[in-house]
């Protein structure tokens, strides 16, 4: 019986999504898949198969603020992440508001990383 958690990350920076992976992964106890865009992110997320998604705000084309909204839309019940180099108190809001479970500033140190997705999976 497989009881790893799925995560997923969506970010269009291939580095990052290569940091956080590994820093996940080190657990031994999570899945991870990765989409480079938001609308392979959100192709994946809505399938609702995920514990939690990690996900970058700032991105080409398909946002995460779009991507919070359609998975609101949806119904999907997955925990989302949001993982953002942009501070500004207003666009943690709007994360908040539009469902997110929390908001990190990249890149995120491990231990607050690990800590946040223990948080999403209580």
């Amino acid at each position: 019986m497989n009881t790893a958690k799925k995560i997923l990350i969506i970010d269009d920076s291939s580095y990052m999504r290569g940091k956080i992976r590994g820093m996940i992964l080190k657990s031994g106890f999570f899945e991870v898949e990765e989409a480079a865009d938001g609308i392979r992110g959100l192709q994946l997320a809505a399938t609702d198969a995920y514990d939690v998604i990690l996900l970058d705000v700032i991105m080409p084309g398909f946002d995460g603020f779009k991507i919070l909204k359609a998975l609101s839309d949806k119904g999907v019940r997955s925990k989302v992440i949001i993982i953002t180099a942009d501070i500004q108190e207003s666009v943690q809001r709007q994360c908040m508001e539009l469902g997110a479970f929390s908001v990190l500033h990249k890149p995120p140190r491990e231990d607050q990383l690990m800590s946040r997705l223990g948080e999403a999976l209580g």
